[in-house]
């Protein structure tokens, strides 16, 4: 696993041990930047919920990101996510939360431009979540919200104030691209199911 772009591209990156977290793969992460990039989205403040290993909310530092709040419930997840960062000379654009994704959501204060969202794909809860999310001090109108999930995850085309722009899906990992629209036009039009990366 390594960082695909940026200023810390071909730097590597540690997984935590076991099957706990899902890593989400280089080509998925990949694809997903480059999918972003496509509709405009240069995060600059982001949240990475569910972190893992921080490998995408360190890509999004590696392609010009300011700050990036990494939130991760498993301590030895946690240890791997600020390692990553030590080797990567990012930990001056970081901060390390342990504690679970919806207190974090809960005790928000202010707004994201980009939020990562990649739970373990047994999560029953990512839909009660993300509109936990979409309901909180930590988006605004124009946040847009990555999920990495499994192809079997059926989501909505919209999810509390969160709309569908992009679903995209390679072998037996998607991802899919939200954004706040409290106007009711995105200004995209979803996809309207999911495509193999590469079609």
């Amino acid at each position: 696993m390594r960082v695909i772009s940026g200023s810390r591209r071909g730097r590597q990156l540690r997984a935590p041990r076991g099957m706990r977290t899902r890593p989400m793969a280089d080509k998925i992460r990949e694809a997903s930047f480059s999918v972003l990039w496509s509709l405009g989205i240069e995060p600059v403040r982001v949240l990475d919920l569910y972190s893992g290993s921080g490998s995408v909310g360190i890509e999004a530092l590696s392609r010009g990101a300011e700050h990036v709040d990494f939130v991760e419930q498993a301590r030895d997840a946690v240890q791997v996510i600020r390692q990553n960062l030590e080797s990567t000379d990012l930990a001056d654009c970081a901060t390390v939360h342990q504690m679970p994704v919806d207190r974090f959501i809960a005790s928000a204060r202010a707004p994201y431009d980009f939020v990562i969202m990649d739970p373990p794909y047994a999560d029953a809860d990512i839909q009660e979540r993300i509109e936990q999310l979409a309901d909180s001090a930590a988006v605004q109108t124009g946040t847009a919200l990555l999920i990495g999930h499994a192809p079997y995850l059926d989501l909505p085309e919209q999810v509390g104030r969160f709309v569908l722009l992009r679903k995209r899906c390679h072998g037996d990992s998607c991802f899919s691209i939200f954004e706040i629209d409290d106007e009711g036009a995105s200004g995209s039009e979803p996809d309207g199911g999911a495509m193999k990366i590469g079609e």
